[in-house]
């Protein structure tokens, strides 16, 4: 076997068409490649192996057609046939080196994700899975063309036919879906054709075993076929030849049948055994808390889904399978708007669009609308919307939470003294907690209502009146929880300055100023502080906070004290605190302004009231611009500090679960190092090939 590999690998290189294989596939893949990645920096290099999975239907066909059928031809076939080596070790022999050739190609493209990580973050697990993709599928494409080409003397015909067997492999998921959109059992064992399908999974960030073991049994059942082809011409033209003959078509249906059963076999084991999910983001993972909170279910929680099985959202089934195998209480059902249209108006009078979700728990349901699922911005270049993340997870797991549990504990934000409203997304983040938001103008009440968990004073920008002052002191004093951020103002609020003076907190009137280049973001009052680590701040202590515009914080901790302190966000010594905002005119250090470090985020408890108080110097910080600029980590704070204030007890009831973002940043290449790369990458290396192919062949030809 050997020896016929190194003959049919060297005879690919002797010829251009192994040369010819190479130019046209990197060429292909290095052209989307400067596109996708160089040019428009995206870090997935799946978006290029994607766009040129149409390329084998022309290559293959090339690089096969004469690996048996010109032998055939040239009646040099029995040579080889008659030699001591078995059928099976000429087969795997003539089509390892057919790999090799294309294995070559592919070893290139897996040197791109390293030249890319130099200018950024690139997920590599993802895209070495979507590359190992890319080498079975077109491994598998190769063993269809020898097997055809076993089939014919004529080249030609080899070539044709192979073509049409890929364009079917290739385009059978529309095929099956202009034979019935619902599905049945034609199109289910069509669908044991699609040769794209396993691909597509694997380049969509999982190492999906299933499609790993269908691309082998695949590349199997066609050199078992190829194999039986070649034998069955062994034997001479007499009754033995008939009964030969008979025996091997039906051995032939009988490995394709197994091949089948294999893969439907394999589909149907649960995901937790077949998938691993490589991507950055976890996409197709749940989270630690998510398991915790399944596990836990004692009563069965109904999930509906508003579509057909035909219609479904693949990646949201894949997450509610999830579910399922996760607990036995978790009942996914698919319900048909078409069959019935009127079924979500049990649950609500809105209307809701398709693939929406409805959670059901005894008398307790609650409706997750498709468009939650899914998070969108506006792409203000093309002024269309895109896909940014996932929150499928998020969503479900808030939603069995809430119909699990009869309490909904209440947070109150203060209103009345020009307060920051809470923005979008931290809207959305205190729903997810199951948490209900009010308002709470002091003025028109006599104390803090008594089913307030937590109160929000996000930024005021006006003084308390002593009354109202004293209702929030009133408040803490009988154990009240309360997340507060200040912002500078030329008001000396002295009512509201003394809420944090009861609890030894004094508020420096001024701005920071941060001189450490490293702790600030384009501007030196756009603070990104350091992360004490602390439960708190345990999922953010490794990232970023963004904090623009702090002011800086002083702890007045006395001798005996009954409250604890804990600083969780400060300045660096090199900060300052700028005390003549007004006039400042640069952001030098000026006599008056306070040397640091500052805190600016510190969390407060007092042993003897069980009064807590969580107290950051950013009014923005808590904003939908200032998390867009850290990736969430703000909200992420921010949830982890409201449910250590609402939360009754260290139980899960206040898990909130992050939206999984699709794509990493875009990575940064100068113009010059994108046209260089481009150049080598797209021109000289293709055209580098097929010289060289060109010369060997011509050298050849004149010998």
């Amino acid at each position: 076997m050997r020896a016929i590999f190194k003959r049919e690998f060297q005879a690919c290189f002797q010829s251009v068409i192994g040369w010819l294989f190479l130019s046209v596939t990197l060429a292909f893949y290095f052209l989307y490649y400067y596109v996708y990645n160089l040019n428009y920096g995206y870090p997935y290099i799946s978006y290029s192996l994607n766009a040129i999975a149409f390329i084998f239907l022309v290559t293959v066909p090339v690089l096969t057609m004469r690996v048996l059928a010109e032998e055939r031809h040239a009646k040099t076939d029995q040579l080889i046939l008659t030699a001591p080596v078995s059928v099976g070790k000429i087969v795997t022999g003539k089509y390892l080196a057919l790999a090799a050739v294309y294995s070559i190609a592919v070893a290139l493209i897996s040197l791109s994700p390293l030249f890319l990580g130099r200018f950024g973050s690139v997920p590599y697990a993802e895209s070495y899975a979507a590359i190992l993709g890319f080498w079975l599928y077109g491994l598998t494409c190769i063993a269809i063309g020898t097997f055809v080409s076993s089939l014919t003397e004529s080249q030609v015909i080899a070539a044709v036919l192979t073509f049409v067997l890929l364009f079917l492999g290739y385009m059978m998921d529309g095929i099956t879906q202009m034979i019935s959109s619902a599905g049945n059992l034609l199109t289910r064992l069509l669908g044991c054709y699609n040769l794209t399908a396993g691909m597509e999974r694997l380049t969509n960030g999982q190492l999906d075993i299933t499609a790993v073991i269908y691309y082998l049994s695949m590349i199997v059942l066609f050199l078992f076929l190829t194999t039986q082809s070649i034998q069955k011409r062994r034997w001479s033209a007499s009754l033995k030849k008939m009964g030969i003959g008979i025996f091997n078509a039906g051995f032939c249906i009988a490995a394709a049948a197994a091949v089948v059963i294999l893969n439907l076999t394999v589909d149907v084991l649960p995901a937790t055994l077949t998938n691993i999910d490589c991507t950055a983001a976890k996409l197709y993972s749940v989270t630690d808390d998510t398991k915790r909170i399944l596990s836990a279910l004692n009563q069965q929680v109904d999930l509906y889904v508003l579509a057909s099985e035909s219609s479904r959202d693949e990646q949201l089934a894949a997450t509610l399978q999830k579910y399922e195998e996760l607990s036995s209480d978790i009942q996914v059902t698919y319900v048909d708007p078409a069959v019935s249209p009127n079924f979500y108006q049990k649950y609500t009078q809105d209307q809701i669009s398709q693939n929406s979700l409805i959670a059901v728990c005894g008398e307790r349901s609650k409706v997750i609308d498709y468009s939650n699922i899914y998070e969108t911005e506006v792409d203000y270049q093309t002024y269309s919307s895109k896909t940014t993340g996932y929150d499928a997870e998020g969503q479900l797991t808030s939603a069995i939470q809430y119909v699990t549990n009869e309490d909904m504990p209440t947070v109150y934000t203060v209103t009345g003294h020009g307060e920051i409203s809470v923005s979008t997304r931290f809207k959305e983040l205190i729903e997810k907690m199951n948490l209900g938001l009010k308002e709470l103008n002091l003025l028109e009440t006599d104390a803090v209502p008594q089913d307030c968990k937590a109160l929000m004073i996000l930024g005021p920008s006006t003084d308390f009146s002593k009354d109202d002052a004293d209702k929030v002191r009133n408040y803490l004093a009988d154990g009240g929880k309360a997340l507060i951020t200040t912002q500078y103002t030329t008001d000396a609020m002295q009512n509201f300055k003394s809420i944090l003076e009861a609890y030894g907190l004094q508020l420096n009137n001024g701005m920071v100023i941060e001189q450490n280049q490293e702790r600030y973001y384009q501007n030196p009052m756009y603070l990104l502080p350091e992360i004490s680590y602390d439960t708190l701040t345990e999922k953010v202590a490794n990232e970023y906070i963004f904090a623009p515009y702090a002011q800086g914080l002083a702890i007045q901790e006395q001798e005996q004290d009954v409250r604890s302190y804990t600083e969780l966000l400060t300045t660096s010594e090199q900060a300052f605190l700028k005390a003549d905002v007004q006039n400042m005119t640069n952001f030098d250090k000026e006599e008056g302004d306070l040397q640091g470090p500052f805190t600016i985020g510190v969390s407060v408890i007092d042993s003897q009231s069980e009064a807590q108080l969580l107290v950051y110097t950013s009014a923005m910080l808590f904003s939908d611009s200032a998390d867009q600029q850290v990736s969430g980590n703000n909200s992420t704070l921010f949830a982890s500090s409201i449910r250590s204030l609402a939360a009754q007890s260290e139980s899960s009831s206040l898990i909130v679960i992050p939206v999984k973002p699709y794509t990493q940043e875009s990575l940064v290449l100068s113009q010059g190092t994108i046209l260089t790369a481009g150049f080598f990458s797209v021109l000289a290396i293709p055209v580098l090939l097929i010289a060289v192919g060109v010369l060997i062949w011509m050298r050849r030809r004149k010998a």
